[in-house]
């Protein structure tokens, strides 16, 4: 058997008939650019998340960016952010010309540490960036009791976590600005790039507006210096039609994993994934841990199962960061979870017998080789 990463070949079938009307409509009215089908999947989505404002754009990436802009985020300053997470995350600070302060991940749920971030922020701390990684929310109440405390804005990076919910309250709602990445992979993907940027704060909302398009308020009236960061109609017609299933994708999603869980409880030599009880996670990826990762991986692929890496190294040991000096040993369980981490087939319509498969086959590759990786 052959079992994939992804597969929304089922997935299409289910909106193919909306988008294809929607997409007819778009090429007749000519308004590929800022149509009122892109302002209809913005307060869409911005209800789904429980806020007052959307604004798309054309990535993740620029969503992240965007949000440190608004907050006027600039050289001199740092943000703080996991060591762990996709290099989007820091890059977007980058931009701006401040500092990432990389810190270390909680054991548990992977996402940034709240204890290890109190150490991490100085007079020079302008946000927090936390990331939902995988799906699953980071532990917020503690992250916004710190901001508050100290009057720092949070950016939750919410692109893993579409749908996902912290003591009852959807992410992206949580801090000041929620952004969302619509990569094709993503749980609420496009057919292309796209992104979003959430926000209950008006002048952050305004901010934003200008800010992907060329920081203009009239066609020629241009205040601040801005961007062309704008989500394509079309790409919003598409994204429309997926929201409605969100719900019950994120819950077949869910019940997948769920069926991972069981049939991989208690093996020894594979650390399976660990959900807390104030929050609901997604399942955007089913990572597990596992020694001698990459023997595994080979050995998946030979049996015929698409498994993937998330992330190999992590942020603070990458070239592109070489100039902060940080060192390995610097964030030991983010390089653990670099070095251990594997992610197995995932997606709302993968089949019991193909989650099965992927089971015996990760069972039978890990055999009693792979040991130190306790369940988690």
């Amino acid at each position: 058997m052959n079992v994939p990463f992804m597969d929304f070949s089922e997935q299409y079938q289910t909106v193919k008939n909306e988008i294809d009307a929607g997409i007819k409509a778009v090429f007749e009215k000519g308004n590929f650019i800022l149509g009122q089908e892109a302002k209809d999947f913005e307060d869409a989505f911005a209800r789904f998340c429980g806020v007052t404002y959307g604004i798309g754009l054309n990535s993740g990436t620029d969503a992240l960016y965007l949000a440190c802009a608004a907050l006027d985020v600039d050289v001199g300053d740092e943000v703080i952010v996991p060591s762990f997470t996709f290099i989007a995350t820091a890059l977007c600070i980058s931009y701006t010309g401040a500092k990432p302060v990389f810190v270390d991940i909680e054991n548990e749920t992977y996402n940034l540490d709240p204890e290890k971030l109190k150490k991490a922020m100085t007079p020079r701390t302008k946000a927090i960036l936390p990331v939902h990684l995988y799906g699953q929310p980071a532990n917020m109440q503690e992250i916004l009791a710190l901001a508050k405390k100290h009057h720092i804005a949070v950016i939750e990076d919410a692109c893993q976590a579409h749908g996902a919910a912290y003591q009852g309250k959807r992410v992206g709602g949580l801090g000041n600005i929620g952004c969302f990445s619509f990569y094709p992979t993503k749980s609420l993907g496009g057919a292309g790039d796209g992104g979003m940027a959430v926000t209950n704060d008006k002048t952050i909302y305004e901010k934003i507006l200008m800010l992907r398009d060329y920081g203009r308020t009239g066609r020629y009236d241009h205040k601040i210096k801005g961007y062309n960061s704008r989500l394509d109609t079309i790409q919003a017609v598409v994204l429309s039609a997926k929201l409605k299933y969100l719900d019950t994708w994120n819950k077949m999603r869910n019940e997948k994993a769920q069926l991972y869980c069981h049939l991989l409880k208690d093996v020894k030599g594979i650390g399976l994934p660990q959900m807390k009880k104030d929050r609901t996670h997604v399942f955007q990826t089913f990572a597990v841990r596992v020694a001698d990762r990459d023997r595994v991986l080979e050995g998946l692929k030979q049996k015929g199962v698409a498994a993937l890496i998330h992330y190999p190294i992590p942020l603070h040991l990458q070239e592109a960061y070489a100039e902060l000096n940080y060192q390995r040993g610097d964030f030991p369980e983010s390089e653990r979870l670099a070095d251990e981490t594997l992610s197995l087939p995932m997606f709302p319509h993968i089949s019991n017998k193909q989650i099965e498969y992927v089971c015996v086959s990760l069972k039978d590759v890990v055999g009693r080789k792979a040991e130190g990786v306790k369940a988690r």
